[in-house]
């Protein structure tokens, strides 16, 4: 083998050992940059998972103050400048918030951690809300270096707040709500602020003729414009609230001018001058309102409303549209009104109530032809209780169901003892509360009671008030044709006092009218007077009805209303209530 062969073969094995290099080195080169793509892909998956969680990373240098901030935290940080120190992060937030970070990140030890929620603004002032979660580097003993997430929160905070909000609003007028106001009050009073605050408790009047002539959406309406009007009344001078129903409470300060619940009021009663315009027509609603102090009218947030409310209901009771402030006096009368109710309560079965009977006579002759039962009662600790001081206050609590019942069941028993006698009486006129009418079967109490009493149906007639009129129900035409099959006689008492819906006289099978002894105090001279009582005549007649006139006390009036052609009446001219003994005594006497 020559040179040249021997030179040949070397040149060879070196190019394929070359060649064998060249391709190890592509084949490691190839899986370097699998790798680099790899690492590439996960950088930029890592960096998609963080803008679709909006969470960012940061570093920090507590020595140098030196900052690194992740693009996405940069983006939610939003400042005009890239933040690169902790100063510039701290500049973001709100200064509270900037407080609290920087006291806990130059408080960290080693092995210590923290996880805050911060407020800041952009550069744009746009508000955000940050998660900071942040620990130490566990390679570095000095406690210098730092790292953690920042995440955007400002989505859950916005849609916390508007879960609060909403449970402290009023669905319908978007007021603060019964929870929210008896916060506001409680926080005060808790504050030490409680003396310098004062409530006015607000109710509507007239509001339930609406609700029950138009209807709840009617109602609604009424409530969410008078809403507003309390709103513009108040203005920034108070928390204002729908404390339920038709009833609405604000709270407000006396803290520079010891009169301003007094103003306060006389401006949101102002503010309701103006009728409610509900579809074509207007209707007048006025306001009642109760005033308490903090500094004298209770220390907790039930004594300070329930005092407004008691001194609303004095303003009510003493005349509408107008305002009270709640006093120590006021407290006994309301004591004294709770001790009457406690009472009341059992009058029934302690056999405490009576009934007398006041005639009703034929204006031509005199003669006594029916009687009206008039309930008394008499209880052994308060003695003879006037009607106008249990009434209303039986007919608030519901009771008055109870006692109507009984004072059916008593007139139509001392009916049939009069009848027993051979005493010329045609019938006994009982009134009936709404709640009876709306909250028991009535026609069958009535008929239960008639039977076993022995009575026919025309022995007996209920005078109902106006308001059982304008419930337009079926369940309202199907009691009144349940008790004219009876042979009930039906009349609607002191008609034209209250709501005066001539169309359900027209629709409903009624008797007669009463005509109401307030208009008759003016008879003879008044022209007012007079011309209502005409009216009221003029309507009865139209539409075949009969006219019985209530509280005659001078033969002046008398022979007025028989100028007027009613023929029917009662009243101190004749006689008062009388206990059944005497009223039978008068009946045989004309016998």
């Amino acid at each position: 083998m020559n040179a040249s062969a021997s030179g040949e073969r070397d040149l060879d094995a070196l190019r394929s050992a070359l060649q064998h290099t060249r391709d190890a080195l592509a084949r490691e080169q190839a899986s370097y940059q699998t790798l680099f793509d790899e690492v590439q892909r996960d950088k930029t998956l890592f960096r998609r998972v963080q803008e679709l969680a909006l969470i960012g990373g940061w570093q920090w240098n507590r020595a140098s103050d030196a900052l690194y901030l992740t693009s996405e935290a940069l983006h939610i940080l939003g400042a005009t400048t890239p933040a690169t120190t902790m100063t510039d992060l701290l500049a973001c937030l709100l200064p509270e918030d900037r407080r609290r970070l920087q006291t806990t990140l130059y408080s960290i030890t080693e092995g210590t951690g923290f996880d805050l929620e911060l407020q800041g603004a952009q550069a744009d002032s746009t508000p955000f809300w940050v998660s900071v979660i942040g620990e130490p580097d566990p390679q570095d003993p000095a406690n210098h270096r730092f790292s953690g997430t920042l995440q955007d929160i400002t989505d859950r905070k916005r849609a916390e707040a508007e879960l609060r909000h909403q449970a402290r609003t009023d669905a319908l007028t978007g007021l603060l709500n019964r929870d929210a106001i008896l916060e506001v009050v409680a926080s005060q009073l808790h504050s030490g602020a409680g003396a310098h605050l004062a409530l006015l408790y607000i109710d509507l009047d007239r509001f339930k003729i609406v609700n029950d002539l138009l209807g709840h959406d009617a109602g609604d309406q009424l409530l969410v414009e008078a809403a507003q009007r309390i709103r513009g009344a108040v203005g920034h001078e108070g928390h204002i609230a729908r404390f339920g129903g038709d009833e609405f409470l604000v709270a407000t300060r006396t803290d520079t001018d010891p009169d301003h619940p007094e103003r306060l009021a006389r401006v949101i009663q102002s503010a309701f001058l103006v009728p409610f315009r509900l579809g074509k027509d207007d209707f007048s609603v006025t306001t009642s309102i109760g005033i308490s102090r903090g500094s004298c009218d209770g220390n907790t947030s039930r004594q300070l409303i329930q005092n407004a409310d008691v001194a609303m209901y004095e303003s009510k009771r003493r005349r509408r549209n107008g305002f009270h402030t709640f006093s120590p006096a006021l407290a006994q009368r309301q004591q004294e009104r709770l001790q009457t109710e406690t009472r009341l309560r059992r009058a029934v079965d302690n056999n405490e109530f009576h009934l007398v009977y006041q005639p009703q006579v034929d204006l031509r002759s005199g003669r006594i032809f029916a009687a009206e039962a008039l309930l008394r009662w008499h209880n052994p600790e308060l003695g003879p209780m006037a009607p106008d001081r249990f009434i209303d206050l039986a007919e608030s609590t519901g009771e008055i169901v109870r006692i109507g019942r009984w004072v059916l069941q008593e007139a139509c028993h001392q009916m049939r003892r009069w009848k027993e006698q051979d005493l010329p009486i045609e019938r006994v006129s009982v009134n009936v509360s709404y709640r009876q009418f709306a909250g028991e079967n009535l026609a069958g109490s009535v008929q239960q009671m008639l039977e076993e009493a022995g009575l026919p149906g025309h022995a007996l007639e209920l005078e109902l008030t106006e308001r059982v009129l304008v419930e337009d129900a079926a369940d309202t035409s199907k009691v009144f044709d349940d008790l004219r099959k009876l042979g009930v006689r039906l009349s609607i008492d002191d008609f034209g006092e209250g709501y005066s819906a001539l169309n359900y006289l027209r629709r409903l099978p009624i008797h007669a009218l009463k005509l109401s002894h307030g208009f008759l105090q003016g008879i003879p001279g008044n022209k007012s007077d007079e011309a209502i009582c005409q009216t009221v005549v003029g309507i009865a007649r139209s539409l075949g009805l009969g006219m019985i006139a209530e509280g005659i006390e001078t033969e002046a009036q008398r022979d007025h209303l028989l100028r007027l052609g009613v023929t029917i009446g009662q009243g101190f001219l004749f006689a008062p209530g009388l206990l059944p003994g005497e009223f039978g005594k008068r009946l045989a006497a004309q016998a």
